[in-house]
């Protein structure tokens, strides 16, 4: 029991070890390997940031407006009640 427990705080900190070793330098293509073609219509390459950063319709902007009176429901032409005996 206590053996397993030791493995398994020795594979957390192995796993936490390894996650917070991530590279922080720019983006560079790897050698021998071109950047990507030139969009069309498009006056230059994009640049790495510029493929890494999400666009607005990737990520849109949240709508924060909240309900501050409730309203009472409209009618629903399409809330039908159930059949009385399917077919």
């Amino acid at each position: 029991m206590r053996m397993r427990l030791r493995e398994g705080v020795v594979l957390v900190a192995l796993a936490v070890a390894l996650a917070s070793c991530g590279g922080r330098q720019p983006l560079k293509p790897v050698e021998g390997q071109k950047l990507p073609a030139v969009p069309v219509g498009a006056a230059t390459a994009p640049t790495a940031q510029d493929l890494t950063t999400p666009s607005t319709q990737a990520r849109p902007e949240r709508n924060v407006e909240l309900l501050t009176q409730s309203k009472p429901r409209g009618d629903d032409e399409f809330d039908l009640p159930p059949e009385s005996t399917p077919q």
